[in-house]
C-alpha cells in the first residue's frame, strides 16, 4: 500500500466521518487507525505501537507550535480576567455602529497580521470576538473571516512565515524572488479576499452562513444554535473595571516580540544543529524571515511577550499574582480541545507521508515508515503525460485535492513545488513557469482552507470560539466559488501563455489578474442577483429538503436558549435548525 492511492485512504475516512457524524477526535483517530493498520499489514498490536511512536514524533516536531499555542490561550484568560476584552468591547461598539463596520474591521486587522497564520487566527479571533457578539455576527461568520484573511493573506506576503516555507522548497532558483513573482498569479489568494470584502460590503450570505446569520440577528444566538463548542469562554469578574489597555498592550506586545524573534531566528538559528548559534546565519532582514524556524520563534516570541504583559498587569493592578498564576492553567485548559485535534492531524499526516521520501531512481517508492503519499504524486505527474498549456490547471487540481486530503499546505509545496520546478524546467516560458508555480501555492491554500484537518482551520474555530465542523460547512461554498474561478483562470491562461501573446511574464501576469477580476465581478453580479430574488433561499430550501427525505427518522433538536437570547425562538428559526441538523 506504500505509494499509491491507499496513502490517502485514512484521510478520506477521517473526513467523511467527521462530515456525517460531527465526531471530530474520533474520526480523526479512526483515520489514523486505519492508516497504521495498512503499515502494520492488518497487525492491531504492531498498528498500535507505530501510531504512538509517530505521534509522539509529531508532537516533538511541533512543540513550538504548541508552546505558542498554549500561551496565546494564557493571553486570551488575562485579557478576559482583566476585563480588557470587555472594555474593549464597549469601547469599539461607540466607533463601529454597524455589523458590516464589524466585519470590515475583522479583515483589517487580519490583513496587518501577515507573519504567520497561526498568530493571526488566534489573535484576531481574542481582539475581535467581543465586537462581533455585540453586533450579533455569527460564531461562524467571525471563523471564515479569520480563515479567509489567515493563510490567503500569508501566502502574498514576502515578510511571512509562509514565504519562508515556499522559499525553502524552491530547487535551482532565488527562492524568495520565485515566491514574490508568484504573487500576481495567485488567484485564489487575491480572489478570496476581494470577494470577502465585496460579500461584505453587500451583506450576502449563502446556505448554511444565511441560516446561522439570521439566527444570530434574531435571537442573539451567536453559536447559532451549535452545542458542541471547542471550549468554555472564561468570564471577568463583574466588578473588575477594565481599560481598553489591557487589550491592546498585550497585542501589540505580542506582535512585536514574534517579529522580532523571527527576525533573531533568522539570523542566528543553525539549521544542520537544530540550535541558536552565535554565526550569522542571514544577512538581511528579508533572508532572516526565509531562514527562521516559525515554531521556535513563536514560541520565544510569545513567552517573552507574556512575561512583559503579567508584569504590566501587575503593575498596573488589572490582576493579582494569584490570578495570573491561576490564569496559566486556565489558558491551558481552552486550548486542550484545539491541541487534540491538531495532535491527531499531525499525526494522521505523519503516517500518511505527504513529506515522505517519493520515490528513487528507479522509480519505486522509498520505504520510509508512512504510506508515502508524495511518491504516488511523483510517479503520476510528467511533463509527457499532459499537454503544456492544462500544466498549470492539472497542478491547481492536484494541489486542491493533496491539501485537503492531508490537511496541509506546507506539506504540500513540500510535495509539488519540486515537481512542478522539474516539470517546468524544460519550457522557456516565464509567463507558463510562474502560472504553474503559483497554481500550486494556490491550490494548497484552498485544500488547507476547507479540510476539517486543516491545522490552520482548527486554528480559526478556536479563535472564533466555533463549533469546527460548523466553521468548515458553513465557509465551504465560499471557498469553493472561489476556487473554481481560480481554475478557470488557470486553465484559459495557461493556453494563452503557450502563445507569443503570453510567455513574458508581465503580460501573462496582467491577463491573469484581467481573466480573474472579469470573472469574479460576473460571478458577484450573478449571486447578488440570485440573493435578492430568493433564488439562493430556494435552492437551499430544495437540498435541505432533499436531505431530509433520505432520512427515514430526521431528529429535531430544539435551539437551546443562550445568556444573549434568553427567549423564544421562532418556528422559522426551528424549522432551520431542523434541516441543518437533516442536512
Amino acid at each position: 500500500m506504500v505509494g499509491t492511492f491507499w496513502a490517502f485512504v485514512p484521510a478520506i475516512i477521517a473526513i467523511i466521518l467527521a462530515l456525517v457524524t460531527k465526531q471530530v477526535y474520533l474520526s480523526l483517530f479512526a483515520g489514523i487507525f486505519a492508516g497504521a493498520m495498512f503499515l502494520a499489514g492488518g497487525n492491531p498490536i504492531e498498528a498500535i505501537s507505530n501510531l504512538f511512536i509517530t505521534m509522539g514524533g509529531q508532537l516533538g516536531g511541533n512543540g513550538g507550535i504548541l508552546i505558542f499555542l498554549v500561551i496565546l490561550g494564557i493571553f486570551a484568560v488575562l485579557m478576559v480576567k482583566t476585563g480588557g476584552s470587555r472594555a474593549y468591547g464597549d469601547w469599539a461598539s461607540g466607533k463601529i455602529k454597524t455589523k458590516k463596520g464589524a466585519e470590515l474591521a475583522t479583515i483589517g486587522l487580519g490583513a496587518l497580521i501577515f507573519v504567520d497564520d497561526y498568530f493571526n487566527c488566534l489573535t484576531v479571533g481574542n481582539a475581535m470576538r467581543p465586537v462581533t457578539d455585540k453586533h450579533k455576527i455569527s460564531h461562524a461568520k467571525l471563523a471564515y473571516l479569520i480563515d479567509a484573511t489567515a493563510a490567503p493573506i500569508c501566502i502574498i506576503a514576502p515578510i511571512s512565515s509562509w514565504a519562508a516555507a515556499v522559499a525553502g522548497n524552491v530547487e535551482g532558483e532565488n527562492g524568495i524572488l520565485t515566491f514574490v513573482k508568484t504573487i500576481p498569479f495567485n488567484m485564489y489568494a487575491l480572489l478570496t479576499i476581494a470577494f470577502m470584502v465585496v460579500t461584505v460590503l453587500l451583506r450576502m450570505d449563502f446556505f448554511k452562513m444565511r441560516r446561522n446569520e439570521k439566527i444570530a440577528a434574531e435571537t442573539g444566538d451567536v453559536l447559532a444554535g451549535e452545542t458542541d463548542l471547542p471550549t468554555k469562554d472564561v468570564e471577568a469578574d463583574e466588578k473588575v473595571k477594565g481599560k481598553v489597555i489591557n487589550l491592546v498592550f498585550p497585542i501589540v506586545t505580542l506582535i512585536l516580540c514574534c517579529i522580532g524573534a523571527m527576525i533573531y531566528n533568522g539570523f542566528y538559528y543553525d539549521w544542520d544543529a537544530g540550535v541558536i548559534g552565535t554565526t550569522l546565519q542571514s544577512e538581511t532582514v528579508l533572508e532572516a524571515f526565509s531562514n527562521c524556524d516559525a515554531g521556535s520563534a513563536l514560541a520565544m516570541g510569545s513567552f517573552i511577550a507574556l512575561v512583559i504583559t503579567v508584569v504590566f498587569y501587575l503593575c498596573t493592578k488589572a490582576i493579582t499574582f494569584k490570578g495570573s498564576m491561576e490564569s496559566i492553567v486556565d489558558g491551558f485548559k481552552s486550548m486542550v480541545p484545539a491541541i487534540l485535534i491538531l495532535t491527531f492531524a499531525w499525526t494522521l499526516g505523519g503516517i500518511m507521508g505527504a513529506k515522505g521520501e517519493g520515490i528513487d531512481e528507479a522509480g519505486a517508492a522509498i520505504i520510509d515508515g508512512t504510506l508515502n503519499a508524495k511518491a504516488f504524486v511523483q510517479a503520476h505527474i510528467t511533463a509527457d503525460s499532459m499537454a503544456l498549456g492544462v500544466i498549470p490547471f492539472v497542478f491547481f487540481i492536484i494541489a486542491c485535492l493533496l491539501s485537503f486530503a492531508t490537511g496541509t499546505s506546507w506539506g504540500t509545496f513540500g510535495v509539488l513545488i519540486p515537481i512542478a520546478t522539474a516539470v517546468m524546467s524544460a519550457t522557456s516560458s516565464e509567463g507558463l513557469f510562474f502560472l504553474t508555480m503559483s497554481a500550486v501555492l494556490a491550490g494548497a491554500v484552498y485544500g488547507d482552507h476547507v479540510s476539517p484537518i486543516s491545522d490552520t482551520t482548527i486554528m480559526a474555530s478556536s479563535g472564533a470560539q466555533c463549533n469546527h465542523i460548523d466553521h468548515v460547512k458553513t465557509q465551504l461554498p465560499y471557498a469553493t466559488i472561489v476556487a473554481i474561478l481560480s481554475g478557470i483562470t488557470y486553465l484559459v491562461v495557461g493556453f494563452i501563455t503557450t502563445t507569443s501573446v503570453g510567455q513574458s511574464y508581465g503580460a501573462s501576469a496582467g491577463i491573469t489578474l484581467g481573466i480573474g477580476a472579469v470573472l469574479l465581478a460576473g460571478t458577484l453580479v450573478l449571486l447578488y442577483f440570485l440573493t435578492k430574488k430568493g433564488i439562493i433561499d430556494k435552492i437551499d430550501d430544495a437540498i435541505s429538503s432533499f436531505f431530509a427525505k433520505l432520512s427515514k427518522h430526521p431528529q429535531e433538536r430544539p435551539l437551546e436558549d443562550t445568556a444573549v437570547g434568553g427567549s423564544e425562538v421562532t418556528e422559522e428559526i426551528e424549522e432551520m435548525q431542523k434541516n441543518d441538523d437533516e442536512e
